[in-house]
């Protein structure tokens, strides 16, 4: 089973993209985050011609999250219990005997801010769902945009980045308290080269200079990352005209 998750910063814009790297591919699952477009323009009919079921949670201009799979989703949840909030970022459902929750995590804009702490409030909420997630489901997989780099070996300068937004120790205990639930970051199960990130700022040549994060992550309950043979960053689709900042990220399971 291929898994995948890619943040494509606007779908309308990226759609042709997103539909190559498919055929290209063919993940059984591909979350997707950051649509910014509502449920009714969501081109579901499009993926459907290419052999894949979508669930859509979007709103217009910001947010957004997807999933496609090539067997259909069940038992979708968008608004789960004590996690009120407008901002579409969380879509779950069961595909293939796994529970895949797709996250758009809050960005938190600046530490000390009053979005940061919107955020450690918000990743507060998400861990007490998960946890009950992960109570219901042995095979469980959470993915997406954590909007937070997990140590500083995933930090192109970990001295510039220190304590700031991404990167901050609240931050990071806040995605700890979620990877203690029994998840584990499957990138980190394999050997992998030095500088591998998967967001780059548009500005001052951030990808040609390497200078990224990593920041996407697939987390997998620990029965089902035993079975993970391999996980990678396709970096390719960030070489394309008019990419998205971040690149897709893909880990595969033995059946």
């Amino acid at each position: 089973m291929r898994i995948a998750t890619w943040n494509v910063n606007s779908l309308k814009v990226r759609l042709p993209q997103v539909l190559d790297w498919l055929g290209e591919q063919q993940p059984d699952i591909l979350a997707l985050q950051e649509t910014k477009m509502k449920d009714e323009a969501f081109p579901a009919g499009v993926f459907r011609e290419m052999g894949y079921h979508a669930l859509h949670s979007g709103q217009p201009t910001y947010n957004g999250v997807a999933l496609l799979s090539r067997e259909a989703p069940l038992d979708a949840v968008t608004d789960p219990p004590g996690l009120d909030c407008t901002q579409r970022r969380l879509l779950a459902a069961s595909i293939q005997g796994v529970r895949v929750v797709n996250l758009y995590v809050v960005n938190g804009a600046e530490v000390g801010s009053e979005k940061y702490a919107f955020k450690l409030d918000w990743l507060r909420r998400v861990r007490d769902f998960l946890e009950a997630e992960r109570e219901r489901h042995g095979s469980l997989v959470v993915l997406g945009d954590f909007n937070i780099a997990p140590e500083d070996r995933d930090v192109h300068d970990p001295e510039a980045w220190h304590e700031r937004i991404l990167c901050s120790t609240p931050e990071r205990q806040a995605l700890k308290a979620i990877q203690d639930l029994g998840l584990s970051d499957v990138f980190r199960r394999f050997q992998q080269p030095e500088g591998q990130y998967s967001w780059w700022d548009y500005r001052a040549a951030g990808f040609r200079r390497n200078r990224g994060l990593r920041i996407d992550l697939i987390l997998a309950s620990e029965p089902l990352a035993m079975r993970c043979t391999r996980a990678w960053i396709d970096v390719a689709p960030r070489r394309l005209e008019r990419p998205s900042d971040h690149a897709p990220v893909v880990a595969e399971f033995q059946e």
